[in-house]
């Protein structure tokens, strides 16, 4: 693939800015401000399309930042491209109300669908974020050499372990041992939750069983005393069915009896009349003693017959008395073996709770099968990354000391990552760690590593992007690096705010093609 224009219809600064690329060397010139970085973030934005973000963040997004000065409504732009020997026409309106684009290929007029992914197969599969990773390069932020080294290292390592600089081997092994650790802690909560529901539980069925105890006492005594009652009644029962036959066997007047020395003193009294008295006047006596007599005898019979009527009464109260002891100790025996019966279904129903803690449960058993995920795959990406290793680490070694040796002229010869992914170089014969080499160095290696995963990863040739990439090169450096660039015989589009690359190409006698902005 290479690129032939850029049509900026409105994009940032640039209102129909046209830009004509060639094979080889591009050099577009131009002091701070002039605009570099947004054609750097238009030709992306070409590629790869460009979205706006949702909330706070759109108003510090890529899309809110090059917004047309002018006409903000209408941002758009227009890139051509040629890959093997057909010519492409790309187009694409950033603006949210016509948003969309169009893919046509100028040679026959066919339109080609971007939402199909044929811009990417034209591209030979590459992604946005191989294009950040490998062809496009712009100078490293500065920071301490220290910490340069340690992203380079893990740059490189990522590179090496997987063919992929943005599978952070490392970081996700991280994220796994923390999704791990977090589990664990999920699990310690959990177990420390269950821990105290079982105490609780193991404390309320005690509270239930010495209830139990209790009522199995109280149970017992009422059914003593329940026995003793049911015996007293039914020795009632008995004593007052013989009452009863004797009382049928004297007949009715049974119990309505006279003590027989009053019959005798009422006879004797009678029969004396006649001995005191004359006659006519002892039958008149005889006859008053016995109508007083007859009358004593009536109320003598009344009073027993009142007597006999209380004393069946009080018989009668005493077995109603009886009975309802009886009764009432039934009654409370009753109650308290069904109190007993529901604390027993609940003690068992303890128990069981107190069993099932000590069981796995279907949380649990989830649990522990995100667990052992995490961990299978902790030991799959270990290992994916030791067998991609072994396929990468050869072919990557050989690219990567190819370039360096290019680059530095001879200085680094070869450059390796050993088993434990260290970074290590080779000059004279001797092994040198990134920690001992310069910030120059550094970003060559950057530079190499980038190069090498391009060769390797890329099927279809891109155009390297360089914006002001070489901040930190020495004149040597530069004019090795732009003889390595220039025997590549590829596209290459710099970015610079200098003129060292372009006096370097002058002075090297190679050609370029010079923008101005």
């Amino acid at each position: 693939m290479k690129i032939t224009e850029l049509i900026l219809k409105n994009f940032g600064k640039f209102t129909n800015k046209q830009i004509l690329l060639t094979d080889g060397i591009n050099i577009i010139y131009g002091e701070n401000e002039s605009g570099k970085t947004t054609l750097h973030t238009f030709l992306k934005g070409m590629l790869f399309g460009m979205e706006r973000k949702r909330g706070r963040a759109a108003a510090t997004d890529t899309f809110r930042t090059y917004e047309p000065w002018e006409n903000p409504n209408f941002y758009a732009g227009i890139l051509r491209f040629t890959c093997g020997d057909r010519r492409f026409r790309l187009e694409r309106n950033f603006d949210r109300y016509a948003k969309g684009g169009s893919l046509i290929c100028e040679d026959d007029g066919e339109e080609l669908s971007l939402e199909h992914g044929d811009l990417e197969i034209l591209l030979g599969g590459m992604t946005e974020s191989d294009y950040e990773n490998t062809v496009s390069i712009g100078q490293l932020r500065v920071q301490t050499g220290e910490i340069l080294a340690a992203e380079l290292k893990n740059y490189a390592a990522n590179y090496y372990a997987t063919g992929n600089s943005e599978i952070d081997l490392e970081g996700a092994l991280a994220l796994l041992k923390e999704r791990k650790k977090e589990l664990e802690k999920e699990e310690r909560e959990k177990r420390q939750l269950i821990s105290e529901k079982k105490e609780r539980a193991e404390m309320e069925a005690s509270y239930v069983w010495r209830d139990l105890h209790q009522l199995e006492n109280e149970a017992e005594q009422l059914k003593r005393s329940c026995e003793e009652k049911r015996r007293e009644w039914e020795s009632w029962v008995n004593e007052d069915k013989k009452r009863k036959k004797r009382e049928e066997a004297a007949g009715y007047f049974a119990g309505w009896r006279i003590h027989p020395l009053e019959a005798v003193s009422m006879l004797g009294a009678f029969f004396v009349t006649f001995l005191l008295f004359h006659k006519p006047w002892n039958f008149l006596v005889a006859i008053v003693v016995a109508l007083a007599e007859g009358l004593y005898v009536w109320n003598c019979l009344k009073d027993g017959k009142k007597k006999k009527k209380a004393r069946l009464q009080e018989i009668k109260e005493q077995g109603i008395s009886l009975k309802a002891d009886y009764e009432r100790q039934k009654g409370k025996l009753a109650k308290v073996q069904e109190t007993y019966h529901e604390k027993e279904v609940l003690y068992e129903n303890l128990q069981e709770r107190v069993g099932e803690f000590d069981e796995m449960n279907s949380e649990e058993i989830e649990r522990l099968k995100n667990k052992q995920g995490v961990e299978l795959a902790m030991e799959q990406l270990t290992r994916l990354a030791a067998q991609m290793q072994s396929r990468t680490s050869d072919l990557m070694n050989t690219e990567v000391s190819a370039v360096m040796d290019a680059i530095t002229d001879g200085k680094y010869n070869r450059l390796w990552v050993d088993e434990n992914l260290h970074v290590q170089l080779m000059s004279n014969g001797k092994k040198i760690s990134m920690d001992q080499v310069s910030r120059g160095t550094l970003e060559q290696i950057y530079f190499a590593i980038r190069m090498a995963a391009t060769k390797i990863l890329h099927e279809e040739e891109c155009p390297i992007i360089l914006d002001d990439a070489f901040g930190y090169y020495d004149d040597r450096r530069l004019i090795q690096t732009l003889r390595w660039l220039k025997d590549s015989k590829r596209q290459v589009i710099i970015f610079s705010c200098q003129k060292r690359e372009m006096e370097m190409l002058e002075k090297m006698g190679c050609g370029y093609h010079k923008i101005m902005l």
